[in-house]
């Protein structure tokens, strides 16, 4: 199955509670968007730091999974944000994420989320652990 297509058909509750859409992916890199809607913001104008980091902690583990041994898992073992401009109410952000390292127990990844006019919300970084299958 195609990567994105293998995303897609992911059960993911908080991943479309949150209204994240992914558009392109395969081992080397998930992109996906999400529009800012008022649930997700802090005040009413700023979406909120946890939803930001949330979106870019979906994706870091989507790349994971994509890169995973068959029946293996992922958790997220450490997550670390540089938040650099606010995200408005009604912006289209857009999420790629890219791989740092992939080992056989951790993966990285590094997920850059922007606007649609191009300026750069946030930077994470984050680790996944691959859980391995039981046999």
């Amino acid at each position: 199955m195609h990567p994105l297509a293998r995303l897609k058909a992911l059960k993911l509750p908080f991943s479309e509670l949150l209204g994240i859409e992914f558009v392109a992916a395969d081992k080397d890199r998930v992109v996906a968007e999400l529009t800012v809607r008022p649930e997700l913001c802090t005040s009413p104008t700023v979406m909120h730091g946890g939803a930001i980091m949330a979106f870019a902690d979906t994706l870091g583990a989507a790349g994971t999974i994509l890169n995973l041994p068959e029946r293996a898992g992922t958790t997220t073992l450490e997550s670390k944000t540089n938040f650099i401009a606010g995200a408005p109410l009604g912006a289209r952000l857009t999420g790629e994420a890219t791989p740092v390292h992939r080992g056989r127990r951790t993966q990285v990844w590094t997920t850059r989320i922007a606007t649609a006019e191009g300026r750069l919300v946030a930077v994470v970084t984050q680790t996944q652990m691959v859980l391995e299958a039981n046999t």
